[in-house]
Protein backbone atom coordinates (compact mmCIF):
# COMPACT_ATOMS: atom_id res chain seq x y z
CA UNK A 1 0.00 0.00 0.00
CA UNK A 2 2.60 2.51 0.95
CA UNK A 3 4.86 1.40 -2.61
CA UNK A 4 1.21 1.89 -4.36
CA UNK A 5 1.03 5.49 -2.63
CA UNK A 6 4.50 6.32 -3.34
CA UNK A 7 3.97 5.90 -6.84
CA UNK A 8 0.90 8.36 -6.72
CA UNK A 9 3.61 11.09 -5.29
CA UNK A 10 6.40 10.31 -7.87
CA UNK A 11 3.54 10.81 -10.82
CA UNK A 12 2.79 14.30 -8.70
CA UNK A 13 6.88 15.38 -8.83
CA UNK A 14 7.10 15.58 -12.81
CA UNK A 15 3.90 17.50 -12.69
CA UNK A 16 5.01 19.71 -9.91
CA UNK A 17 8.60 20.55 -11.91
CA UNK A 18 6.54 20.93 -15.33
CA UNK A 19 4.73 23.99 -13.17
CA UNK A 20 7.34 25.59 -11.63
CA UNK A 21 9.15 25.73 -15.04
CA UNK A 22 5.90 27.09 -16.14
CA UNK A 23 5.52 29.84 -14.10
CA UNK A 24 9.32 30.34 -14.77
CA UNK A 25 9.08 30.70 -18.43
CA UNK A 26 5.77 33.17 -17.53
CA UNK A 27 8.11 35.34 -15.85
CA UNK A 28 10.46 35.81 -18.92
CA UNK A 29 7.54 36.18 -20.88
CA UNK A 30 6.34 39.48 -18.95
CA UNK A 31 9.53 40.19 -18.69
CA UNK A 32 9.75 40.17 -22.51
CA UNK A 33 6.31 42.33 -22.69
CA UNK A 34 7.55 44.96 -20.35
CA UNK A 35 10.97 45.39 -22.75
CA UNK A 36 8.68 45.76 -25.63
CA UNK A 37 6.21 47.93 -24.05
CA UNK A 38 8.99 50.08 -23.25
CA UNK A 39 10.27 49.51 -27.00
CA UNK A 40 6.98 50.63 -28.10
CA UNK A 41 6.94 54.31 -25.63
CA UNK A 42 10.43 54.66 -27.50
CA UNK A 43 9.43 54.47 -30.94
CA UNK A 44 6.17 56.64 -29.95
CA UNK A 45 8.15 59.57 -28.65
CA UNK A 46 10.91 59.56 -31.37
CA UNK A 47 8.13 60.10 -33.75
CA UNK A 48 8.38 63.52 -35.39
CA UNK A 49 6.78 66.41 -34.02
CA UNK A 50 4.99 67.15 -37.25
CA UNK A 51 3.37 63.14 -37.55
CA UNK A 52 2.94 63.08 -33.83
CA UNK A 53 -1.27 64.16 -34.80
CA UNK A 54 -1.47 62.75 -37.90
CA UNK A 55 -3.15 59.70 -38.37
CA UNK A 56 -6.40 58.31 -40.66
CA UNK A 57 -8.87 56.97 -37.50
CA UNK A 58 -11.28 53.81 -37.91
CA UNK A 59 -15.12 55.23 -37.65
CA UNK A 60 -16.69 53.36 -39.01
CA UNK A 61 -20.75 53.58 -39.87
CA UNK A 62 -20.35 57.14 -38.81
CA UNK A 63 -22.45 59.29 -40.33
CA UNK A 64 -20.71 62.31 -42.75
CA UNK A 65 -22.51 65.44 -42.29
CA UNK A 66 -24.37 66.20 -45.99
CA UNK A 67 -25.15 69.58 -44.88
CA UNK A 68 -21.76 70.62 -45.85
CA UNK A 69 -21.13 73.51 -48.14
CA UNK A 70 -17.92 73.20 -50.87
CA UNK A 71 -17.08 74.56 -54.24
CA UNK A 72 -16.69 72.12 -56.85
CA UNK A 73 -13.91 72.48 -59.55
CA UNK A 74 -16.10 75.03 -61.57
CA UNK A 75 -16.07 76.83 -58.66
CA UNK A 76 -20.13 76.25 -58.32
CA UNK A 77 -20.73 75.99 -54.45
CA UNK A 78 -22.49 72.79 -53.67
CA UNK A 79 -23.51 70.43 -50.86
CA UNK A 80 -22.05 66.81 -49.88
CA UNK A 81 -25.92 66.15 -50.15
CA UNK A 82 -25.27 66.43 -53.91
CA UNK A 83 -23.68 63.56 -54.17
CA UNK A 84 -24.91 61.03 -52.20
CA UNK A 85 -28.50 59.05 -52.33
CA UNK A 86 -28.00 56.59 -55.20
CA UNK A 87 -24.97 55.25 -55.20
CA UNK A 88 -21.79 54.43 -53.18
CA UNK A 89 -19.36 57.48 -52.78
CA UNK A 90 -15.45 57.09 -52.61
CA UNK A 91 -13.93 60.27 -50.63
CA UNK A 92 -10.06 60.98 -50.69
CA UNK A 93 -8.24 64.29 -49.41
CA UNK A 94 -5.26 65.77 -50.75
CA UNK A 95 -3.90 69.20 -51.25
CA UNK A 96 -3.63 70.64 -54.54
CA UNK A 97 -0.42 72.20 -54.33
CA UNK A 98 1.46 68.85 -52.91
CA UNK A 99 4.49 67.37 -54.57
CA UNK A 100 4.58 64.81 -52.52
CA UNK A 101 2.22 62.07 -51.14
CA UNK A 102 -1.18 63.29 -52.71
CA UNK A 103 -0.04 62.80 -56.86
CA UNK A 104 1.24 59.61 -55.66
CA UNK A 105 -2.28 58.93 -54.12
CA UNK A 106 -3.94 60.10 -56.95
CA UNK A 107 -1.89 58.42 -59.13
CA UNK A 108 -2.69 54.81 -57.33
CA UNK A 109 -6.41 55.72 -57.21
CA UNK A 110 -6.94 56.11 -61.17
CA UNK A 111 -4.84 52.94 -61.64
CA UNK A 112 -7.30 51.25 -59.66
CA UNK A 113 -10.31 52.75 -61.00
CA UNK A 114 -9.14 52.30 -64.63
CA UNK A 115 -8.97 48.13 -63.13
CA UNK A 116 -12.42 48.21 -62.11
CA UNK A 117 -14.98 47.04 -64.43
CA UNK A 118 -17.39 49.28 -62.63
CA UNK A 119 -17.24 53.08 -64.00
CA UNK A 120 -16.98 56.17 -62.32
CA UNK A 121 -20.66 58.10 -62.88
CA UNK A 122 -22.31 55.16 -63.35
CA UNK A 123 -21.98 52.74 -60.33
CA UNK A 124 -20.20 54.63 -57.99
CA UNK A 125 -18.77 58.48 -57.92
CA UNK A 126 -15.70 59.98 -56.33
CA UNK A 127 -14.53 63.24 -54.19
CA UNK A 128 -11.66 64.30 -54.16
CA UNK A 129 -11.34 66.96 -51.33
CA UNK A 130 -8.72 69.64 -50.50
CA UNK A 131 -7.99 70.03 -46.91
CA UNK A 132 -6.26 73.25 -47.59
CA UNK A 133 -8.58 76.17 -47.10
CA UNK A 134 -6.37 78.07 -49.29
CA UNK A 135 -6.89 75.87 -52.27
CA UNK A 136 -8.54 77.57 -55.28
CA UNK A 137 -11.15 76.79 -57.88
CA UNK A 138 -8.67 76.87 -60.33
CA UNK A 139 -6.23 74.50 -58.69
CA UNK A 140 -8.97 71.96 -58.49
CA UNK A 141 -10.47 72.32 -61.99
CA UNK A 142 -6.57 71.44 -63.38
CA UNK A 143 -6.37 68.35 -61.49
CA UNK A 144 -10.16 67.48 -62.75
CA UNK A 145 -8.87 68.03 -66.31
CA UNK A 146 -5.53 66.10 -65.38
CA UNK A 147 -7.06 63.19 -63.82
CA UNK A 148 -10.20 62.60 -65.88
CA UNK A 149 -7.91 62.77 -69.08
CA UNK A 150 -5.90 59.95 -67.37
CA UNK A 151 -9.13 57.76 -66.18
CA UNK A 152 -10.44 58.55 -70.29
CA UNK A 153 -14.00 56.96 -69.95
CA UNK A 154 -16.76 58.23 -70.94
CA UNK A 155 -19.48 59.91 -68.15
CA UNK A 156 -16.83 60.22 -65.30
CA UNK A 157 -17.05 64.24 -65.46
CA UNK A 158 -20.45 63.76 -63.58
CA UNK A 159 -19.07 61.46 -61.30
CA UNK A 160 -15.82 62.40 -60.05
CA UNK A 161 -15.29 65.79 -58.56
CA UNK A 162 -12.61 68.12 -56.74
CA UNK A 163 -13.79 70.44 -54.14
CA UNK A 164 -12.43 72.84 -52.23
CA UNK A 165 -14.16 74.97 -48.70
CA UNK A 166 -13.32 76.58 -45.49
CA UNK A 167 -11.50 75.51 -42.64
CA UNK A 168 -14.70 74.79 -40.94
CA UNK A 169 -16.21 72.66 -43.62
CA UNK A 170 -13.14 71.07 -44.11
CA UNK A 171 -12.68 70.41 -40.34
CA UNK A 172 -16.30 68.72 -40.21
CA UNK A 173 -15.70 66.52 -42.70
CA UNK A 174 -12.31 65.00 -41.98
CA UNK A 175 -12.71 64.89 -37.97
CA UNK A 176 -16.32 62.86 -39.01
CA UNK A 177 -14.00 60.14 -40.94
CA UNK A 178 -10.92 60.08 -38.93
CA UNK A 179 -8.76 62.01 -41.30
CA UNK A 180 -5.85 64.10 -38.86
CA UNK A 181 -3.33 66.30 -40.60
CA UNK A 182 -0.81 68.58 -39.63
CA UNK A 183 0.56 71.90 -40.95
CA UNK A 184 3.97 72.51 -40.72
CA UNK A 185 4.12 76.38 -40.86
CA UNK A 186 8.04 76.81 -41.68
CA UNK A 187 7.69 74.52 -44.68
CA UNK A 188 4.33 75.82 -46.07
CA UNK A 189 3.22 71.67 -46.36
CA UNK A 190 0.96 69.69 -44.19
CA UNK A 191 2.26 66.14 -42.81
CA UNK A 192 -0.77 63.86 -43.64
CA UNK A 193 -1.35 60.29 -43.86
CA UNK A 194 -2.92 58.40 -47.21
CA UNK A 195 -5.83 56.46 -47.87
CA UNK A 196 -9.61 56.35 -49.48
CA UNK A 197 -12.62 56.08 -47.83
CA UNK A 198 -15.88 54.47 -49.44
CA UNK A 199 -19.29 55.43 -47.95
CA UNK A 200 -22.26 54.23 -48.95
CA UNK A 201 -25.08 56.26 -50.78
CA UNK A 202 -26.49 57.41 -47.52
CA UNK A 203 -23.13 58.75 -46.63
CA UNK A 204 -22.08 56.21 -43.90
CA UNK A 205 -18.50 55.12 -43.55
CA UNK A 206 -18.52 52.09 -44.73
CA UNK A 207 -14.51 50.96 -45.30
CA UNK A 208 -11.42 52.17 -45.57
CA UNK A 209 -8.14 51.89 -47.98
CA UNK A 210 -5.03 52.92 -46.51
CA UNK A 211 -1.52 53.51 -48.71
CA UNK A 212 -1.16 54.40 -52.08
CA UNK A 213 -2.07 51.55 -54.12
CA UNK A 214 -5.22 49.86 -54.43
CA UNK A 215 -6.65 45.92 -54.96
CA UNK A 216 -8.74 46.59 -57.69
CA UNK A 217 -10.67 43.11 -56.31
CA UNK A 218 -10.83 44.38 -52.80
CA UNK A 219 -12.38 47.85 -53.85
CA UNK A 220 -14.72 46.28 -56.25
CA UNK A 221 -16.39 44.21 -53.49
CA UNK A 222 -16.29 47.01 -50.84
CA UNK A 223 -18.35 48.93 -53.79
CA UNK A 224 -20.62 46.35 -54.24
CA UNK A 225 -21.13 45.78 -50.05
CA UNK A 226 -21.78 50.11 -49.73
CA UNK A 227 -24.32 49.97 -52.37
CA UNK A 228 -25.70 47.67 -50.21
CA UNK A 229 -25.61 49.85 -47.06
CA UNK A 230 -23.44 47.29 -45.60
CA UNK A 231 -20.70 48.41 -43.26
CA UNK A 232 -16.94 46.99 -42.76
CA UNK A 233 -17.13 43.35 -40.50
CA UNK A 234 -15.48 42.82 -37.03
CA UNK A 235 -12.75 40.79 -38.69
CA UNK A 236 -12.05 44.23 -40.24
CA UNK A 237 -11.64 45.45 -36.74
CA UNK A 238 -9.71 42.74 -35.11
CA UNK A 239 -6.63 43.34 -38.18
CA UNK A 240 -6.98 46.85 -37.57
CA UNK A 241 -6.26 46.58 -34.01
CA UNK A 242 -3.19 44.13 -34.83
CA UNK A 243 -2.18 47.03 -37.52
CA UNK A 244 -1.22 50.52 -37.52
CA UNK A 245 -0.94 52.84 -40.24
CA UNK A 246 2.48 54.37 -40.68
CA UNK A 247 1.98 57.68 -42.28
CA UNK A 248 5.72 58.09 -43.04
CA UNK A 249 5.45 54.48 -44.87
CA UNK A 250 2.25 54.84 -46.19
CA UNK A 251 1.40 51.39 -45.36
CA UNK A 252 0.42 48.68 -42.14
CA UNK A 253 2.72 47.78 -39.35
CA UNK A 254 2.04 45.98 -36.64
CA UNK A 255 1.34 48.09 -33.83
CA UNK A 256 3.38 46.44 -30.71
CA UNK A 257 1.64 47.69 -28.00
CA UNK A 258 -2.03 46.08 -29.26
CA UNK A 259 0.32 42.72 -29.99
CA UNK A 260 1.64 43.19 -26.17
CA UNK A 261 -2.34 42.88 -25.15
CA UNK A 262 -3.02 40.18 -27.42
CA UNK A 263 0.39 37.81 -26.49
CA UNK A 264 -0.84 38.56 -22.83
CA UNK A 265 -4.25 37.39 -22.51
CA UNK A 266 -3.38 34.05 -24.36
CA UNK A 267 -0.60 33.57 -22.14
CA UNK A 268 -2.92 34.03 -18.85
CA UNK A 269 -5.29 32.18 -20.83
CA UNK A 270 -2.87 29.58 -21.98
CA UNK A 271 -1.47 29.25 -18.00
CA UNK A 272 -5.03 29.47 -16.22
CA UNK A 273 -5.60 26.06 -18.86
CA UNK A 274 -2.67 24.23 -18.22
CA UNK A 275 -2.74 24.96 -14.41
CA UNK A 276 -6.26 23.91 -13.90
CA UNK A 277 -5.67 20.71 -15.93
CA UNK A 278 -2.93 19.88 -13.96
CA UNK A 279 -4.68 20.19 -11.10
CA UNK A 280 -6.99 17.70 -12.13
CA UNK A 281 -4.99 15.49 -13.65
CA UNK A 282 -3.37 15.64 -9.63
CA UNK A 283 -6.90 15.07 -8.08
CA UNK A 284 -7.10 11.87 -10.37
CA UNK A 285 -4.66 10.06 -9.54
CA UNK A 286 -4.74 11.04 -5.65
CA UNK A 287 -8.64 9.20 -5.91
CA UNK A 288 -6.80 6.27 -7.83
CA UNK A 289 -4.09 5.59 -5.51
CA UNK A 290 -6.87 5.64 -3.02
CA UNK A 291 -9.10 3.38 -4.35
CA UNK A 292 -6.45 0.79 -4.63
CA UNK A 293 -4.99 1.53 -1.72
Amino acid sequence: MRALASEGVGCAWPALALKRALLRALGLVFALILALAHLARAHDNTRPAALREVAFDQKLAEQVPLDLSFRDERGNEVRLSDYFGRKPVIVNFVYYKCRDLCPLLLDGLVRSLRALSFDVGNQFAVLTVSFDPHDSAALADAKNKEFLARYARPGAADGWHFLTGTEDSIQKLTNAVGFHYNYDAQTGEFAHATGIVLLTPAGKVSRYYYGIDFSPRDLRLGLIEAAEARIGTPIDQLLLFCFHYDPVTGKYGLLISNIIRLAGGLTVLLVAGFVIAMLRRERSQAAASGRTA
